[in-house]
């Protein structure tokens, strides 16, 4: 699927998904030929597939095998339909992610079911904040809505013009990845509606905006784990039938940690991306928040590195602030301030941008790659 202008060619596809009608669709990048290959590889397009699967949408998960979380016609009804009635109503959507993710996919899909056409802006080549401007003005409809990652909202709110085109809109959903609190404060005193979301492919996008569930989702915690439920769950893998993550019918188990109190859920990280260093656990996430507090900080990436005294030492890749060259010894007395010594880093390396798995998310294993190699401050 494009992420440029023909992008739009893939409605009529969608619409027959959402109608339940046709073939089932695997959205692959066609501007990436390698990944394209590897998907294709691994997920058997052509084979046949349950007559109720619409979409096989791939995850960006951490293994690096590629999984298909197979969505039905009826989830991607139920999703859209939340999304709408959790933001005041249909509207017009202005697409500026890759339709190859279940982010971007939704933006096309929730223009169908609102029954309006999508505006799109080509990112194909990357997101150019300066261009938001032209395109949310060319908007039409008494609501209009965009969907966007973290890191596109950070370059957002370095353009003027970009971050005031984004206050013209009735909400900005951004997820992918979590927001930082700084981003979102930055956000808000612009004047921009910015709904934070959580989900992934496996419950058709985001299912919990502003940490309250969409209705019709339902949320449980086991050992600190968040487990997802309700219509717009996917039904499976393709081709792991009897994956764990789908074991109770109707459920997602996630790889997140969380607690859910009083109706409001709190995710604190991966499970799979926790560090332990010196016997105990530090959460990334937990560590990141702390640090985007520092005025030095524009981005950061907080992982765990092999260490033969603690088992994994805490590393940390930064994207400085304009003019800013902040040191190690500055960044753990940051962290000490708020945390256990234990969680502030011994690592450093300042990078010009932080490398991308899928929509926002940070590939932690080309950072651990370049912190190995020894490009380390």
């Amino acid at each position: 699927m494009s992420s440029g202008s023909g992008a739009g060619e893939v409605l009529p596809h969608l619409r027959e998904a959402l109608e339940g009608n046709g073939p089932a669709w695997l959205p692959i990048p066609t501007s990436d030929r390698r990944e394209a290959r590897r998907l294709s590889d691994a997920l058997a397009p052509g084979e046949t597939i349950d007559d109720e699967v619409a979409l096989v949408v791939t995850t960006s998960g951490t293994t690096g095998v590629p999984k298909g979380a197979m969505l039905g016609a009826a989830a991607l009804r139920a999703s859209g339909t939340a999304t709408h009635e959790r933001l005041g109503g249909p509207g017009t959507w202005l697409l500026a992610l890759p339709t190859h993710h279940i982010a971007g996919i939704q933006v096309l899909l929730r223009s169908i079911l609102a029954g309006t056409t999508p505006t799109i802006l080509d990112v194909s080549e990357g997101f150019l904040p300066e261009a938001l401007a032209g395109a949310v003005s060319s908007m039409r409809g008494e609501r209009r809505y965009t969907a966007l990652v973290p890191t596109q909202l950070i370059k957002a709110l370095d353009a003027p013009s970009a971050a005031a085109a984004l206050a013209e809109l009735d909400g900005v959903l951004v997820g992918g990845a979590a927001t930082p609190l700084p981003v979102y404060e930055r956000a808000k005193a612009a004047g921009i509606t910015v709904v934070r979301t959580y989900g992934m492919s496996e419950t058709c996008g985001g299912c919990v905006y502003d940490g309250v569930p969409l209705d019709g989702t339902q949320i449980r915690i086991e050992d600190g784990r968040v487990l997802i439920g309700g219509a717009m769950i996917a039904s499976g893998y393709r081709g792991q039938p009897d994956h764990p993550a789908f074991a109770e019918p109707g459920w997602f188990r996630t790889e997140d940690a969380g607690s859910f109190v009083d109706g409001k859920l709190s995710v604190s990280g991966r499970l799979d991306e926790a560090i332990m260093t010196g016997g105990l656990l530090v959460v990334p996430q937990v560590v990141e928040a702390v640090l985007m507090t520092h005025p030095g900080i524009r981005e950061v990436v907080v992982l765990g590195l092999p260490d033969e005294r603690l088992g994994q030492r805490v590393a940390v890749a930064v994207v400085p602030t304009d003019g800013s060259t902040p040191t190690l010894d500055e960044l753990r007395d940051h962290v000490v301030a708020e945390l256990d010594a234990i969680a502030a880093p011994r690592e450093l390396t300042l990078v010009s941008e932080i490398p991308l798995r899928g929509p926002g998310k940070p590939d932690r294993e080309k950072l651990r790659a370049h912190l190995r190699a020894g490009s380390t401050s």
